[in-house]
């Protein structure tokens, strides 16, 4: 059994200041919030609780990370909203126990894709398509939480459905509730600027609840209402196969964004000289974490960055602190579930609105554009700015067709934009930088002297099928230049060659040797050497001739056109 608990092993009695004073700082922030993103959820705010301490206990006794910490998402919980809307067809039971089942859904599949080593999958989902889903599901996420802001009726459905139901309501909106809603968002504000180590969330919840007892609101604003006290005894939810088969389509792709951020979570607060994170173990843990959490009455958890990075700026070490929360969580439901009952909905709408505002992220976004792909493509190209559209389009796709279809959008127009660049390679025409024999790219060094009668060319990609006719257009376009006797292909940047582009420089070489122009290939990466020899004929070897750098091949084709 000593593969639980890895970041307790060999525990140091030094490390526990840092962790106890990091858990209760994490509670502070988990309580509020885990109460708030149950409501995105669509489920009573106390699931947001039950969900917690089952999370935080597996997660620490499978994860790999010594400080990632489990939990209730906001991003999680509108994609589990998102689901299960499209599969209930009861009323609130009945949408609460899919909402159950589908967290279990999607522990048992993340625990299967570890046990099976799919931890590679991550590399499928890039930064770009994660930050559009979550712009995205941040901006789906404050349209829906406007309702309650505002006092009027909400309704289910995308962005602009949302949208609207809502502004013909405006005129409706209930003066109270807007009261405590703007007031809530302000004191978080306040908070946040001016006592950054403070935590907000817990504040403004106290606040809320302290002004409806006090000023008597519990008739004039919504309330959160009763709150059944203590941990449910653990069971499985009472789902049907039916519905089990209807949720697995939305569980995988929710183990997929939530495999993909609790990752990148972990990865971004690994602790030099601590263990490297491991995907499979990630895998593990965080399916661990939601089958516990659905076994206890939960919806789907993964790893918190927002939370994990206020246990570490807390000073935590271990997961012991993670452990300790959970028991604070337990004892909140114990006997502090009381003091919540009076929460105005407001205040919770406040809380989850400051707390993904700060994921609509333009900057990241300006970001994406900005990175111009490359001198092969013009700014305005399909290819220019490829994270760009990658992002733009899950982030269209979540606000228009939904989440996990704006996922899966996201991903196939990435998958889509890496064969479309692959299959067109920026190929760069080189000349001898002066006082040496380096043959570098003119376009970035004009001063580059072009050899008389040859072209050089630099292939900055593998060659295969997709982009061999790519090439041989480049190499014929170069061959029938005025004067040209040789064109040389730099093979330095290509780090394999499949039999089809093989065959392809073979007919290349027969064609323009027809037409009494040379073909050299140059630098040669060993495996390009055994394929381009292995598929030569017999009868002409010429492909197969090595030259060490670009300017032996240029004195070469010299010698033999200066010879002939």
């Amino acid at each position: 059994m000593g593969w639980l608990f890895p970041s307790l092993h060999r525990y140091r009695r030094a490390d526990l200041r840092g962790d106890l004073f990091a858990a209760l700082s994490v509670w502070a922030v988990l309580v509020p919030e885990a109460l708030a993103y149950a409501t995105i959820a669509g489920v009573p705010p106390v699931v947001g609780l039950y969900a917690a301490p089952p999370a935080l206990v597996l997660y620490a006794a499978l994860g790999s990370s010594r400080l990632l910490v489990a939990g209730p998402m906001s991003a999680t919980a509108a994609l589990s909203a998102a689901t299960v809307a499209d599969v209930a067809t009861g009323g609130q039971d009945v949408f609460l126990t899919l909402t159950i089942a589908l967290a279990l859904a999607t522990g048992v599949a993340a625990i299967l894709a570890g046990a099976l080593r799919l931890g590679f999958l991550a590399s499928f989902i890039s930064e770009p398509v994660v930050k559009g889903v979550i712009v995205g599901l941040a901006i789906t996420i404050i349209v829906s939480q406007l309702p309650h802001l505002l006092g009027v009726e909400s309704v289910s459905g995308d962005v602009i459905e949302q949208f609207d139901h809502l502004l013909p309501q405006l005129d409706s909106t209930d003066a109270a509730t807007l009261a405590v809603g703007l007031a809530s968002l302000a004191v978080l504000l306040v908070v946040r600027r001016r006592w950054p180590a403070v935590p907000g969330a817990l504040v403004v919840v106290a606040l809320g609840v302290v002004a409806v007892r006090v000023l008597g609101l519990d008739g004039d604003v919504e309330v959160v209402g009763p709150i059944s006290g203590g941990l449910p005894s653990p069971a499985l939810p009472d789902a049907t196969r039916a519905d089990y088969a209807a949720l697995v389509p939305g569980a995988l792709g929710i183990m997929l964004v939530a495999f993909a951020e609790g990752l990148g979570a972990a990865r971004a607060y690994a602790r030099q000289g601590h263990p490297e994170i491991d995907p499979n173990r990630e895998l593990m843990g965080m399916g661990a974490a939601n089958v516990g959490s659905s076994l206890f009455g939960g919806f789907v958890v993964n790893g918190s960055l927002s939370k994990t990075a206020v246990n570490v700026g807390a000073g935590a070490r271990t997961q012991l602190a993670g452990l300790v929360v959970a028991a604070l969580t337990v004892l909140t439901l114990a006997l502090l579930t009381g003091l919540f009952e009076d929460l105005p909905l407001a205040t919770l709408s406040a809380v989850v609105i400051v707390a993904v505002v700060d994921l609509v992220d333009v900057p990241s976004l300006a970001g994406y554009y900005r990175a111009f792909a490359g001198r092969s493509a013009t700014p305005f190209s399909l290819a220019a700015r490829p994270d760009f559209i990658a992002a733009i389009a899950a982030l269209a796709g979540v606000l228009v067709f939904g989440i996990l279809a704006g996922l899966f959008i996201g991903i196939g127009v990435s998958l889509l934009l890496l064969i479309y660049r692959a299959s067109r390679p920026h190929i760069a025409r080189l000349g001898r930088a002066p006082g040496s024999d380096q043959y570098t790219d003119v376009h970035r060094h004009p001063e580059n002297v072009l050899p008389e009668g040859v072209v050089v060319l630099r292939v900055e990609s593998p060659l295969f099928f997709a982009n061999a006719d790519v090439v041989r257009s480049a190499a014929r376009a170069a061959a029938h230049e005025e004067g040209v006797h040789a064109v040389v292909i730099d093979a330095e940047t290509v780090p394999t060659i499949d039999i089809t582009a093989a065959h392809m420089l073979h007919e290349l070489h027969d064609e323009l040797a027809a037409e009494g122009v040379r073909l050299v290939v140059a630098r040669e990466v060993g495996r390009v050497h055994d394929v381009l020899l292995r598929t030569a004929d017999d009868q002409d070897p010429a492909l197969t001739s090595v030259f060490a750098t670009v300017a032996k091949a240029v004195r070469a084709v010299d010698r033999e056109r200066a010879d002939g």
